[in-house]
């Protein structure tokens, strides 16, 4: 197993050397599960699925989702009109009255 040294940064950040990273296949905003285990820190990285799944509580906190539905036809339709390209407000206003 590989060991290196690190030093804690003013705001408690902590780089990764770049031969644990290498080796570990880290890339830039990949997730770890942090675990305290007696007096030390064991970081695992996540799973892809719990990276889509941290992705997707974000979307829904952002408000980019689809529904409640009440029914499976009105999700259906939620979606096929969700694909189809909106229409465009009218821009020539010279006869407009």
């Amino acid at each position: 197993m590989a060991t290196t040294t690190a030093k804690i940064g003013p705001k408690y950040q902590l780089v990764i050397p770049k031969p644990l990273r290498v080796a570990a296949n880290l890339k830039i905003g990949d997730f770890l599960k942090a675990e305290l285990q007696g007096d030390s820190i064991l970081l695992t990285p996540m799973a892809l699925v719990e990276r889509d799944l941290a992705a997707a509580e974000a979307d829904v906190k952002a408000g980019r989702v689809l529904g409640p539905f009440t029914s499976a036809r009105q999700a259906v339709r939620a979606l096929k009109a969700f694909g189809r390209p909106r229409a465009h407000a009218r821009t020539d206003r010279r006869n407009v009255r």
